[in-house]
């Protein structure tokens, strides 16, 4: 693993390996609607405050009743506990920073009408924790929500860096917010990296035990790698599929392919195929390939 301690990887010996079994997860009604169908008086003026508070006067289009009563209910339950302004916007999600039981936090809030609905489907379909998800709309994007958490616990148990995962209700997820004073943590794409062997070194390590954990991220490139106190953080997890769909040997070297690119610019001699050979040489091979 040569300097990959200096990013803050953590020793094999002291991680957890959750194998690629699969979690159970369940797109049905959620303590939110069941909020937002009473209605009673503590929410209405939760949801006056909300719709007033200047950072959310941008997007109200995202704000419909369950997703404030989603809010509401994290707040409740204590998880939120006051709101900042947006860390970054976009079609499929919004995330706000926030500050909750005593430290900083994002909130990611899923669009239930996001644009790219279908490209979400793509990736349910064929992960065996889906079977059976119907085509609405909402409950895809409630399916995707709860993938991303998912996601990010197995990720954490196998000793990937990752913003630690918090609580999900409905299209909603609270997790570690990485950054400081200044602002959110920069992508690795967007900093100058002074030693890219060493880097190189812990991106291809997380990916392998992502692998060997039975999960492929399945967009991974510096765009979704944040440098944050000399770490790597790999983020946006959402997408990430088991070994088992369909598709997860094309993701995986397509994440090969973007990762090696990357590095080779950075100047290090380094292939796509030779990535592709460490990350999946992990006995017992998951995919059973």
């Amino acid at each position: 693993m040569g300097q990959g301690t200096e990013f803050g990887l953590v020793d094999l010996e002291e991680v957890e390996t959750p194998g690629d079994e699969w979690e159970e997860i369940n797109v049905s009604e959620t303590e939110a609607d069941r909020i937002a169908r009473k209605r009673d008086r503590k929410f209405e003026q939760f949801e006056e405050r909300i719709k007033d508070a200047d950072q959310f006067k941008v997007e109200q289009s995202v704000f419909d009743d369950a997703t404030l009563a989603a809010l509401y209910k994290l707040v409740q339950d204590g998880y939120v506990e006051a709101f900042g302004g947006p860390l970054s916007t976009g079609k499929e999600a919004n995330v706000y920073l926030a500050q909750g039981d005593g430290r900083e936090v994002a909130v990611k809030i899923y669009r239930i009408n996001a644009s790219n609905f279908r490209q979400m489907r793509d990736y349910l379909e064929g992960d065996p924790r889906f079977e059976g998800l119907g085509g609405k709309k909402k409950d895809v994007v409630l399916a995707w929500t709860k993938k991303e958490l998912a996601n990010l616990e197995r990720a954490k148990a196998a000793g990937v860096r990752v913003p630690e995962p918090l609580a999900t209700e409905r299209n909603v997820l609270v997790m570690e917010y990485i950054g400081n004073a200044e602002g959110r943590a920069k992508r690795l794409g967007e900093v100058h990296i002074e030693n890219p062997q060493t880097a190189y070194e812990v991106m291809r390590e997380y990916m392998r035990r992502l692998y060997s954990a039975g999960l492929i991220h399945g967009d991974l490139s510096e765009y979704n790698v944040i440098f944050d106190e000399g770490q790597l953080v790999i983020i946006d997890l959402g997408q990430a599929v088991t070994v088992h769909h369909p598709n997860s040997r094309e993701f995986l070297e397509r994440d090969c392919r973007n990762v090696a690119n990357f590095f080779s610019r950075q100047g290090l001699e380094v292939t796509e195929d030779e990535l592709l050979e460490f990350v999946t040489d992990p006995e017992p091979d998951p995919s059973g390939e």
